[in-house]
């Protein structure tokens, strides 16, 4: 068995980090992992350099072009073009003579609140010369103005970065998308389109007029995959360890003492090669190798160092494993009222009994009518609270109508229950203060 990382720490010869210390040392790490461009993207070579090239090509030469980035959540889209403009910017001259414009579906919901961010980032939000914006057809018409004008040589390059792209195709009639692709095709000003989307038809979305102004070029990205679970998982120990430790280049770290971060790295790497602590990392990668949750992971790890726990230890690890795996689903079950918890039961039971079939209000009410005669001595049910427990739970879509039609009564539509036998009595095992007939009941065999 492996010892501890504080024997660890203590045959290293160090002292134990002050709370000042921990608390720089949370932050430093925090930002780390939170920040990708903090470390570089990992996998996908190609396309990386495609993104690379469409930008640096872009900035340097004047060239105008578009494209979409298109890959499942998680899969680095957002790190990989982070990491781009990143080294774009430490080694591209141009970067400096070039402006890198962000929209996002979710925040720039319509063209006008897309116009107003092109605006603010491009610095013209207030005025040019007498020039002041007013409607949404004169921000529109100024802006495409600032684009085209001067040449290739004296104009600026700009690069839209378009995170959910498919948000922006439910515009009114995608105006903010055409005249961007039509400004990219025809040259007039050096700008560059790059739009980051998870779904795979978003080009059947685009209008025609629009589809024929962009390039069609598409970037796939997935999860690396590496060509062995044991070489995956060392990778994965490796970013582990490159995500929690402390490097000189950091800014941050010229205020931490040089002994407080070889005492810190040195607890890292004892960590790394616990075999308690790679026991919870490989239980991860074996469900998702996507480095997004690696980095949730860790970010909850770090966040339980404090003033009266200084220094990370196996047992974090561990514990936040065993939070992180837990299902959220059964989690939702245990945050209901013992009566919407006694009805999920009864609808475990129907199912149980008639084999999945679909079941309405009655059906369920008749099972926790029976219950309450012959086990429970606590209860007392009222219909017109169980019919509100029961709405509450079609509310949360814990149960699901068989059909939309509004013709049949209530009491009598036909629902199926969205969740397992197995969820249902987890979420009895971990409630707390649940009556002991209502546990024996959930848990009791039906022939």
């Amino acid at each position: 068995m492996s010892r501890t990382p504080k024997k660890l720490v203590k045959s290293i010869g160090s002292e134990t980090l002050k709370p000042g210390e921990t608390q720089l040392i949370r932050q430093i790490v925090k930002d780390q992992i939170l920040v990708c461009a903090s470390n570089p993207f990992r996998g996908s070579p190609r396309e990386y350099a495609d993104v690379l090239s469409l930008f640096r090509r872009a900035m340097e030469q004047g060239e105008s072009n578009s494209a979409l980035l298109i890959g499942p959540r998680g899969a680095g889209k957002s790190t990989l073009v982070d990491s781009v403009i990143q080294e774009l910017k430490e080694d591209c001259k141009s970067f400096v003579d070039s402006v890198v414009v962000r929209l996002n579906g979710y925040v720039h919901t319509d063209d006008r609140h897309a116009l107003k961010g092109i605006a603010s980032q491009l610095q013209l939000e207030n005025a040019a010369g007498d020039k002041v914006f007013g409607s949404f057809a004169e921000n529109l018409s100024f802006l495409l103005q600032c684009l085209k004008e001067g040449d290739r040589e004296h104009s600026k390059s700009v690069i839209f970065i378009l995170d959910e792209f498919d948000l922006f195709c439910h515009h009114q009639n995608q105006t903010l998308l055409y005249n961007l692709f039509d400004v990219a095709q025809s040259a007039q000003a050096p700008i560059c389109v790059l739009g980051i989307t998870c779904r795979k038809d978003v080009t059947d979305l685009l209008e025609k007029r629009v589809m024929s102004r962009f390039s069609n070029r598409q970037i796939h990205l997935y999860p690396h995959a590496a060509e062995t679970f044991e070489q995956g998982m060392k990778n994965r120990i490796q970013l582990c360890k490159d995500l929690l430790s402390i490097f000189p280049k950091n800014g941050s770290a010229s205020h931490l003492s040089a002994s407080a971060t070889c005492h810190w790295n040195q607890l890292v790497e004892n960590l790394c090669t616990n075999s308690s602590v790679t026991d919870c990392l490989k239980q991860m990668y074996s469900l998702t190798i996507c480095e997004r949750t690696l980095r949730n992971y860790l970010l909850l790890v770090v966040s339980r160092l404090d003033e009266d726990h200084l220094e990370l230890t196996q047992s974090d690890f561990i514990e936040v494993s065993r939070q992180f795996s837990r299902n959220l689903r059964v989690a939702m079950i245990e945050g209901l009222s013992i009566l919407e918890l006694c009805l999920l039961i009864a609808m475990m039971h129907q199912n149980e009994i008639f084999e999945y079939a679909p079941f309405n209000f009655e059906m369920v009410f008749a099972r926790l009518l029976k219950f309450e005669q012959h086990s429970s001595k606590t209860m007392n049910v009222d219909r017109q609270v169980v019919v509100k427990a029961f709405e509450h739970l079609k509310s949360l879509e814990f149960i699901r109508p068989v059909t939309s039609s509004s013709q049949v009564l209530k009491e009598f539509q036909m629902f199926h229950l969205m969740f397992v036998t197995d969820e249902i009595r987890e979420a009895v095992s971990n409630y707390q203060g649940l009556p002991t007939e209502v546990s024996q009941w959930a848990f009791s065999d039906l022939t």
